[in-house]
């Protein structure tokens, strides 16, 4: 069975819930929804899906994806990582935000992400657009906090659960509410999916009562 995911579940699913999962284990894609997304309109199948909820609506409006399977499974909210040897910053509002990305000297994210999608759109609207992006690294997918922790970066945006992905960074927390963002994500069945029984058996575990304590200890926000 294989199962295309958003990267904000990679480790409550690699490190939590598939060590206990009986039987064959599916095969899973990883990859931020938008090049999940293209992916799928390259012709690429899978089974099952777990997505932006936004994205999971455009596969159902296509024909793609069986609606009466679709699943909420969690929210998540956008946050900061900084190396270990950078003080811990205040970061309670929008000005708190704009001092911390003008004084740091390097920052990570993601282009495809959607961290660094709407880390994108933030940054104009709070008037430092051109100077952020000239001193940051982008990537074109993975984790952020990994190019922190590799010393490329002393920065990252992301997701709060795919920060505390990685060891060796300390997390700042929440982007302000005044400029955070929250996502919803679901999974789904694909309408022509080969294997339909055995992605709705797999949905059910990423909406267990064992992945509710794995998601809420990681940082996210449970939808079920």
């Amino acid at each position: 069975m294989r199962f295309m995911s958003a990267l904000v579940i990679l480790k409550a699913v690699e490190d939590d819930l598939l060590p206990s999962l009986a039987g064959p284990k599916p095969e899973l894609i990883w990859d931020p929804t938008a090049a999940l997304m293209a992916r799928i309109e390259q012709g690429e199948r899978a089974d099952g899906i777990f997505a932006i909820d936004g994205s999971m609506h455009k596969l159902v409006d296509a024909g793609l994806l069986d609606p009466a399977s679709i699943v909420p499974v969690v929210q998540a909210e956008f946050g900061i990582a900084v190396s270990l040897d950078m003080p811990m910053p205040k970061l309670e509002n929008a000005d708190d935000l704009i001092v911390l990305l003008l004084s740091a000297p390097t920052l990570c994210y993601s282009r495809a992400g959607a961290s660094g999608i709407y880390f994108e759109t933030l940054i104009d609207r709070l008037g430092i657009g051109d100077t952020v992006r000239a001193k940051s690294l982008v990537i074109p997918a993975g984790l952020t906090a990994e190019q922190v922790r590799k010393g490329r970066a002393v920065l990252a945006v992301q997701q709060m659960s795919e920060l505390r992905a990685v060891d060796g960074v300390r997390i700042v927390g929440p982007l302000p509410p005044d400029c955070q963002q929250k996502t919803d994500f679901s999974a789904g069945v694909f309408a022509d999916a080969k294997e339909s029984e055995a992605a709705r058996e797999f949905i059910a575990t990423l909406t267990s009562p064992e992945a509710r304590a794995v998601y809420l200890d990681r940082g996210l926000n449970v939808r079920f």
